[in-house]
């Protein structure tokens, strides 16, 4: 039998259980731990054991196994929890989590690292419980002098019955625990070889029998209906298995019936009368966990669905609103249109957009997946420091698409770590000027516009202002003292920059903030700073929701036809000629408000023939890249629009100034502009050639703004 085709699912699966196990140890009271979350934790691991067995992932399976023991004692009260076993705990997750990755890249994960892990365990139990644990065939044992082993762990887990008590030798050989019967709906043969085989590694198969339709596996042994279904969620889906408890007692196969009218010895008959009590007295709590069950198995309506296929699925929604408005441009053309066709068209579009929509929601996912991340980052890192700090969450229902999601992580990580090193003060400097000695970092997401904006925002010490521009002299970067706070803040995503007084395991080296800024770029999105010094920092991303769908303005330049992204449009003016100034150097600027913004003629930096030349008669639209505002020379502008993104680098190669690329409704080819990238072809342009200001001095002021 292949079980290849359950790998995918498997790994998928384990990777969310390993999430919630790590969420479950972060949140976990050591001194009061709440039952649910141990329960919860053991579950998981118990779980992905299971799997990594059915699936030979030796490795995982015995690592995962006697974790499971050492939870099952600290479940049951038999170990008392401290920081520095949640510690040991978290590493167990993370040595797991590699080890799942290797098996997933089809490696054999670090057997050193195994044995360590396994013996580190090992050795809690004997110091704290004074023995040690039940291990997995084949797996390291740490030396101890204590007799106690696997026999004694599973004598304490299982609840058996002394054979002098049960009546006559007609009682079943197997182990005595609860009897279940699981139901499997709707599963093919070879999924129920597999299944079976799996339960019996749970407990004793009794029997089974049925059809592919409805197939009835008798179970007997100490384990609950949670168990059952979490170890099987990974061949079949919840609503295709149903865990019931049997009343009164099943004999194990080949086993003689019980004789009905089988005399007793008379002191035993007491025993026997309880016998029934006490299974009557757990039987209302088998029923009070039956509704819950199937509540489980009737909300999960969801499917796992390959990435590739729903972006095959984005990619053919895109052709189909391209074609849409090919068609209405090709309706509006004509000179006397009928008026079915008009609705038709207009009811084409209104579905196409919601199809489209519809679509694009199938890859948004909330920004809880990013945030869960977090808590452990802050926690190991405010270790190291030596800080004590909270973190708080805020819109983690908030939606971003999958692509932009796992692109977000690493620049998100970065900054996190920058606020605990540099932002938040030590417990004892925050006491002294009168705040609490536990720092606050927030992590927020919102939506604002047609963007989603995210925040780490810390209470620590703020910028200083000051010490940045000395820093920055000391790296020759060209600053000034009438240089704005905001320009000061992105001092810090300068390559090599930092302000870190000396180099440690965090951060100070002056590598990962630039990484940030280019990262968060190359996803058309920008990094704001607000700082006040004393009360803290403030980092806010803003990105678009998705990459597949641009909401932009059509600009005309000569004969051609751009794009620019509509985030990045501020306004639009029309330019007077005692507003623009020639500067001493090469660059020529618009006075807007008091503020001089580098202007971008767009027909010099593209080469666009049959433009206009005079920037009095020209559109400046003002623009923003890289937190800088920029006023682009355009000849129109046609109206605001959505397209869709074609990669341009994927189709033809990568050109400077240009992100990306679209089709338009008339079937032609429009490029997306690259805000920031067109400034620096222009600056590039200019130090090559001619200045544009002595091209055309009779556009410009002679005088420079002071």
């Amino acid at each position: 039998m292949d079980i290849t085709d359950f790998f995918d699912t498997f790994f998928e699966e384990a990777e969310e259980l390993l999430a919630d196990m790590e969420q479950h140890l972060l949140e976990l009271d050591v001194e009061d731990p709440d039952s649910e979350q141990l329960n919860a934790i053991f579950r998981a691991a118990h779980s992905i054991k299971g799997g990594a067995g059915t699936f030979g992932f030796t490795a995982l399976q015995k690592t995962t196994h006697i974790f499971e023991n050492l939870l099952d004692h600290a479940r049951k009260g038999e170990l008392a929890l401290r920081a520095d076993l949640v510690d040991t705990f978290l590493e167990a997750k993370d040595i797991m989590h590699d080890q799942l990755n290797a098996y997933r890249s089809e490696e054999e994960p670090d057997q050193e690292v195994f044995e360590r892990i396994c013996q580190t365990l090992q050795q809690i139990a004997i110091e704290e419980i004074g023995k040690g644990l039940e291990a997995a065939e084949g797996a390291p044992i740490a030396n101890a002098t204590s007799s106690s082993s696997s026999s004694d762990t599973k004598t304490a887990s299982a609840k058996e019955v002394p054979v002098e008590e049960a009546s006559g030798t007609d009682a079943p050989s197997a182990a005595s625990g609860d009897m279940l019967k699981v139901t499997l709906i709707n599963v093919d043969e070879k999924d129920r070889t597999l299944l079976v085989e799996e339960l019996e590694q749970l407990g004793d198969v009794q029997s089974h029998s049925g059809d592919e339709a409805h197939y009835e596996v008798i179970l007997q042994g100490n384990i609950s209906a949670d168990d059952i279904e979490a170890v099987m969620c990974f061949i079949i889906e919840p609503e295709q298995v149903e865990v019931t408890a049997i009343e009164g007692e099943v004999p194990a196969p080949n086993a003689p019936a019980k004789a009905p009218e089988k005399a007793q010895p008379q002191e035993k008959a007491p025993e026997k009368a309880a016998e029934p009590a006490a299974k009557a007295e757990k039987k209302p709590e088998k029923k009070a966990e039956k509704p819950k069950t199937k509540k489980a198995a009737a909300e999960s309506s969801s499917i796992r669905v390959s990435v590739d296929k729903v972006d095959q699925i984005i990619n053919l929604v895109g052709e189909l609103i391209i074609t849409q408005s090919m068609l209405d441009q090709t309706v509006s053309d004509l000179e006397d249109p009928n008026s079915s066709l008009q609705n038709g068209m207009s009811l084409l579009q209104r579905n196409a957009r919601d199809l489209q929509e519809s679509v694009m929601s199938i890859r948004m996912i909330p920004m809880e997946f990013v945030f869960s991340r977090f808590p452990r980052v802050v926690r190991d890192t405010a270790g190291k420091l030596g800080k004590d700090i909270e973190l708080v969450t805020e819109g983690k229902s908030t939606e971003l698409d999958k692509s932009l999601v796992e692109r977000i992580t690493d620049p998100l990580t970065h900054l996190v770590r920058n606020s605990l090193d540099h932002g938040i003060e030590m417990p004892d400097e925050r006491e002294a000027v009168g705040k609490p000695r536990t720092g606050k970092l927030t992590l927020s997401a919102r939506h604002q516009g047609g963007n989603i904006l995210i925040e780490v925002k810390d209470d620590g010490a703020g910028m200083d202002r000051e010490r940045l521009l000395a820093k920055a002299r000391e790296n020759d970067l060209n600053v000034s003292d009438t240089m704005s706070d905001e320009d000061v803040w992105q001092l810090i995503f300068a390559p090599g920059f930092s302000t870190a007084k000396e180099v440690t395991d965090v951060s100070g080296r002056g590598v990962g903030m630039d990484v940030v800024k280019r990262n968060i770029q190359g996803m058309g999105g920008r990094v704001e700073i607000q700082s006040k010094k004393g009360e803290g920092t403030n980092t806010r991303i803003v990105l678009p929701l998705t990459l597949a769908i641009l909401d932009g303005m059509s600009i005309k330049v000569g004969a051609e036809t751009f794009i620019l992204p509509l985030s990045a449009v501020l306004e639009s003016l029309q330019p007077a000629k005692g507003d623009m100034y020639a500067m001493a150097g090469d660059d020529v600027v618009l006075k807007v408000r008091d503020e001089y913004l580098p202007v971008i003629a767009i027909h010099e930096v593209l080469d666009v023939e049959n433009a206009i030349t005079d920037p009095t008669k020209s559109i400046a639209v003002i623009v923003q890249g890289e937190g800088r505002r920029y006023a682009m020379l355009v000849d129109e502008l046609i109206g605001q629009q959505q397209v869709v993104v074609k990669n341009l680098e994927d189709n033809y190669r990568k050109v400077p100034g240009i992100s990306a690329a679209t089709i338009l409704g008339d079937g032609s080819v429009s490029l997306i502009l690259d805000i920031t990238g067109l400034h620096r072809l222009s600056r590039a342009k200019k130090e090559s050639g001619k200045p544009v200001s002595q091209q055309n001095p009779m556009y410009f002021k002679e005088a420079e703004p002071s």
